[in-house]
């Protein structure tokens, strides 16, 4: 028996009143694994690379940071 076939098999013993949270569960579960581009994991370096060097922008409130977004 397959995991899909065990998995169908016991959902058919699953009382209707518990049907939300499995189906949240599964909604979860359908997401397809997303591999990252070549751009996101060069953004992904980049913030490593900050966080080891301590470089970069920082801001002590929200108000800066979108003040900074405006220029």
């Amino acid at each position: 028996m397959t995991y899909k076939e065990k998995a169908v098999q016991l959902l058919d013993q699953i009382p209707e009143s518990k049907m939300f949270y499995i189906i949240g569960i599964l909604e979860g579960a359908a997401i397809p694994d997303e591999t990252p581009n070549a751009e996101t994991l060069a953004a992904f370096a980049e913030v490593d690379e900050m966080k080891r060097t301590g470089s970069g922008q920082k801001f002590q409130n929200l108000d800066d940071l979108w003040a900074s977004l405006e220029d």
